[in-house]
């Protein structure tokens, strides 16, 4: 889009559509119940966050939460961090999911590459979750205890995680696809009781075997008092893991399914930062922050009730998985898919939706990208006669990207585009389906989330690129990262820029419309088809090579929306970089990191530039490579060796070519 030229207005939601919504729904609630009326979509986030007591209290009404104990005020504390959510109140994430599924209709839909749609009920689902809590029970698995996931997307980790919420018990996750260090990163810090493992994957038209993982995982973890095996492949389980059950054995036993109830402020679940700058962090998330967050998101953002039958390509390392499960809330299908988008062809999803009749379909801007570049025409090939929203997240989603969807996948479709994340477990910025769609942008800020962009002298500008800050609290705010037991890096994380202020680290514009435009991480995190991961990673992998003396990643967004990820390196003496090398040196990042996170292109250097006190340039370099004045993107009496830059400014005046 041309810096001064207005947005064309891609969609409007029919009279119907508004008068079905959800949020009128809530709307309505508001005014008979509350004596509240707005006369728009603004004026409602305006009200959300200058009165979020009595928001978050009418959502808590709204929606009905179930608590063995009523909570003594809805927000206790006013400054962040410390702030304290619905205090007294005792109640379980898990037990909000099964209370308005229809058991005549499928609770999940999954599928992996080469394989058939299977099916899951709501009966079904209740009875393994009801199984495998009490076997988790048997193990001696409490509450505060953990128990992690290396699964792929499938109906098991479901299953897993809302048994361990359902005892109390900390779930996380990591997919397959993460090489052991990543894993042992992340779950050595949690000291797990119980590991649920795949004995493999499927991706790209392979079946990928990692009981050798598991083994290593099983080997290094020595918390782990029993392990549960789970058969996606069919192989057998592996050998020397110890206690070991497989997950047919654990749900076999017919059981009741009751929930512990647990304090408002008990941890739900763990999910880990990239790790860009060391080891992962641990972010604790509560089971009443995310209730009411995912029931925010789900009912009042995507539109979603018991009708709807919901998707997301995602994996169980990213947050957009526990917002799947979360559809379960509104008593939605949700269904699962492990493999790859865009195998055999980049038709594969949307034949999905035939398959399953989607009505809400969720991907990567990175996948519509790539489909657009492919050439192929939903709209015409498949039958989406089912398909009633499209949404897009993990990056920015340029102009193009939306009118694709317009233009080849269906006209009359609600195309809404979303930004949050991992820490606040949820959405800042996102859709509405009482708002236009305006090309390029995302419709508006989340109820509830206090976001504006920032100068770098703290204040609120409109039309301007800023930080993207968040003002006031919300209930699903980390809880603390784990081992971080003076909050030091919870403070240093959000709050060290701005004292009280939520640096959520995007570049962010908020336009007089009430619209948003994300222009990609202000930090150095690595973001490749929306699943984040920490250039650390990279490094750990690479520079074990004798042929590497050091190593320098970088993801940078592109004008066109594509996003390139070059890795330069620094080699040791008499090593040339050759197809052989640039092999073994993807290889090395298949198997130890993750197959996405191989990178675009791989470039020797001369040296990698550092700080006086010897940290890799990361984010000045990536600034460099779209094009930023190195006068704008860093100080040079800042850096080791000056001489250096230059090569990076050249690279980026020359600008890389487009990339999906």
């Amino acid at each position: 889009m041309s810096p001064g030229v207005e947005p064309e207005i891609l969609w409007m939601p029919s009279a119907k559509r508004v008068e079905g919504a959800e949020i009128t729904r809530y709307r309505r609630w508001l005014l008979e119940r509350r004596g509240l009326e707005f006369g728009g979509y603004n004026d409602l986030w305006e009200w959300s966050v200058e009165r979020p007591e009595e928001f978050w209290g009418s959502l808590w009404d709204f929606f009905d939460v179930r608590a063995s104990e009523p909570y003594q005020a809805v927000l206790a504390g006013s400054s962040m961090p410390g702030v304290r959510w619905f205090p007294g109140a005792r109640l379980n994430f898990a037990e909000h999911v099964f209370r308005h599924g229809d058991p005549d209709k499928p609770a999940i839909l999954f599928t992996s590459e080469g394989t058939g749609i299977g099916s899951i009920s709501w009966p079904e689902l209740r009875h393994q979750v009801a199984a495998f809590a009490t076997s988790l029970r048997r193990i001696g698995v409490g509450s505060g205890d953990r128990v992690v996931g290396y699964l792929p997307n499938i109906p098991q980790a479901v299953v897993a995680f809302l048994a361990s919420a359902s005892i109390g018990a900390i779930w996380s996750a990591c997919g397959p696809d993460f090489g052991s260090l990543s894993v042992l990163d992340r779950f050595r810090q949690l000291q797990p009781t119980v590991l649920v493992a795949t004995d493999g994957y499927r991706y790209g038209g392979r079946e990928i075997d990692r009981r050798a993982v598991v083994q290593e995982l099983c080997r290094e973890l020595t918390s782990l008092r029993h392990t549960i095996m789970v058969s996606h492949l069919g192989l057998e389980p592996p050998t020397g893991i110890g206690e070991m059950s497989t997950f047919d054995e654990v749900v076999a036993h017919d059981n009741e399914l009751t929930f512990d109830q647990l304090s408002s402020e008990h941890p739900l679940w763990v999910l880990f930062s990239s790790g860009t700058t060391g080891l992962p962090k641990g972010i604790v998330h509560s089971h009443v922050g995310a209730l009411l967050e995912h029931l925010k998101v789900i009912s009042l953002g995507i539109d979603l009730t018991g009708k709807d039958c919901f998707f997301w390509f995602t994996s169980t390392s990213w947050v957009m998985w526990n917002l799947v499960v979360s559809g379960l809330l509104a008593g939605a299908t949700i269904v699962l898919y492990d493999g790859s988008p865009t195998h055999p062809n980049p038709r594969r999803l949307w034949q999905l939706v035939q398959e399953c009749g989607i009505t809400s379909f969720g991907t990567s801007a990175a996948f519509i990208l790539a489909c657009a570049k492919a050439g192929i025409h939903p709209g015409e090939s498949e039958d989406l006669a089912s398909l009633r929203t499209i949404g897009s997240t993990g990056s920015p989603l340029p102009p193009s990207g939306f009118k694709w969807v317009y233009e080849e996948v269906k006209p009359d479709l609600w195309l809404y585009s979303i930004s949050g994340g991992t820490d606040i477990a949820g959405a800042l910025v996102g859709g509405s389906v009482i708002l236009p769609v305006w090309e390029g942008e995302i419709q508006g800020r989340c109820l509830g989330a206090s976001v504006e962009a920032w100068n770098e002298a703290g204040e609120p500008v409109v039309g301007e690129l800023g930080e993207l800050v968040i003002t006031k609290p919300m209930p699903s705010m980390p809880l603390y990262f784990w081992n971080d037991r003076d909050g030091v890096r919870y403070h240093d994380a959000y709050f060290s820029t701005f004292p009280g202020v939520w640096r959520h680290g995007d570049w962010i514009t908020i336009t007089d419309r009430g619209t948003a435009i994300v222009h990609g991480r202000s930090d150095s995190t690595l973001n490749r088809m929306g699943v984040r991961m920490g250039t650390a990673d990279i490094y750990e992998v690479v520079e074990r090579l004798p042929e590497v003396r050091e190593a320098l990643v970088i993801g940078a967004e592109q004008p066109d929306g594509s996003y390139w990820m070059p890795l330069f390196l620094v080699l040791e003496n008499g090593f040339a970089l050759d197809d052989s090398l640039r092999q073994k040196i993807n290889g090395a990042i298949r198997r130890g990191v993750s197959p996405r996170h191989v990178p675009d292109e791989i470039i020797a250097v001369p040296g990698i530039p550092h700080t006086l006190t010897g940290k890799k340039l990361e984010v000045p370099i990536k600034r460099l490579l779209q094009g930023v004045p190195v006068e704008k993107a860093l100080s040079l009496g800042a850096i080791d060796d000056p001489a250096l830059v230059g090569y990076f400014v050249d690279l980026g005046h020359a600008r890389p070519p487009r990339r999906g």
